[in-house]
């Protein structure tokens, strides 16, 4: 995989808070495209801090929604899907050179600061559920091949939330290669969900994803987000 050939897809809602920290670690050469129903000034730091490759773009729906608008507008091999509030280690895109040959790549998400331990047991478990079959994917380190992506028809815009684990899915179902890196590690730096709860978080994902994968979702619950994106956790 080369890193040229990547487009980094992220949307962002009030994000005043992360973004220089997020814009920071990308390396200037990379495409970014941010997808962004900010009522905040995260546009406007946006704009400071990166102005050269990067398509700023507002879109008012879902995080599902921002993530497929901003894949129609990338252009190269890879789609990176990523959030606001991680960083990336200096060498995580060189190390994507040395990756296999796959077609959707996912890493873990460890933290620097607080959280430690949720973090690594976290990672520990898509580990294991990759090796029993199963991808555990998550959208803050996510890479897709564009034209895999295309063909699966992109993200399910019916889901509030854990779309990106339900990609992963649809794209093993359709016979494409999954991989978990667990060196392709990506830095949490916002604790506010897990703040306000470590265990609902868990129990929240552990519910929402059984269901999903099992195909036992209701549909009238795949819109609600179970109250995933309360306005003290998403807003800044």
């Amino acid at each position: 995989m080369q890193p040229e050939h990547i487009t980094v897809i992220v949307p962002t809602k009030n994000e005043a808070r992360n973004i220089h920290g997020f814009l920071r670690s990308l390396p200037a050469w990379l495409p970014l495209v941010v997808v962004d129903a900010s009522d905040d000034v995260t546009p406007d730091l946006v704009r400071l801090f990166r102005p050269e490759n990067t398509l700023l773009l507002r879109h008012p729906g879902s995080v599902t929604a921002a993530r497929q608008f901003g894949a129609a507008h990338a252009h190269t091999d890879w789609l990176l899907f990523t959030d606001a509030d991680v960083a990336f280690p200096p060498d995580y895109f060189e190390r994507l050179r040395t990756r296999p040959d796959c077609d959707l790549l996912y890493g873990p998400k460890r933290s620097q600061l607080g959280y430690r331990a949720y973090y690594r047991a976290f990672s520990t478990g898509q580990h294991l559920l990759q090796t029993m079959g199963i991808p555990a994917a998550t959208g803050s380190n996510l890479l897709i091949r564009r034209d895999a992506f295309s063909d699966i028809g992109g993200f399910d815009l019916r889901l509030a939330c854990n779309e990106d684990s339900e990609l992963a899915w649809r794209a093993k179902r359709h016979g494409y290669r999954v991989r978990f890196a667990p060196d392709a590690i990506v830095y949490e730096r916002d604790h506010r969900r897990l703040q306000s709860g470590a265990l609902r978080k868990t129990v929240h994902s552990l519910a929402r994803c059984a269901l999903l994968f099992s195909g036992l979702m209701p549909e009238t619950w795949r819109r609600s987000d179970w109250g995933y994106w309360a306005p003290d956790i998403r807003h800044s």
